[in-house]
């Protein structure tokens, strides 16, 4: 199988008010807009907020992960916007600095900030 490309598609309960805190509380910038549905990007993803089709399932067990440049000046500025933090940023046992917030329907998002010396960032190569 070959993959050309891949979204995370969510189908909220209010679509109206979920689509609003990607556009407006995040800031995401829009792919694509189509009849009952926005498309925005997030790094080298895309997210899909449909608002049809929501019988599709009734939650999200999984969670956003969203790369930043700098977790704590984002979660300085979500809080200044009145965004609830669900966990406040930290540095994890794995080395990722992660800050968590959650959509309209409680889908978690984690934000990440990748330190420079991290082996995500370390070229691996020989």
């Amino acid at each position: 199988m070959e993959i050309l490309s891949s979204r995370v598609i969510l189908r909220p309960a209010d679509y109206p008010t979920t689509l609003a805190f990607y556009r407006e509380t995040l800031g995401l910038a829009i792919a694509r807009e189509y009849p009952g549905g926005t498309v925005f990007y997030a790094g080298q993803s895309l997210i899909e907020v449909a608002g049809h089709d929501g019988s599709a399932g009734t939650g999200f067990s999984g969670a956003l992960w969203l790369q930043v440049r700098d977790v704590v000046a984002v979660q300085e500025e979500l809080r200044r916007g009145g965004v609830d933090i669900v966990r406040d940023a930290r540095i994890e046992p794995w080395g990722l600095h992660e800050m968590w917030l959650a959509d309209p329907d409680g889908v978690l998002i984690v934000l990440v900030e990748v330190p420079a010396d991290h082996p995500l960032r370390r070229d691996t190569r020989s």
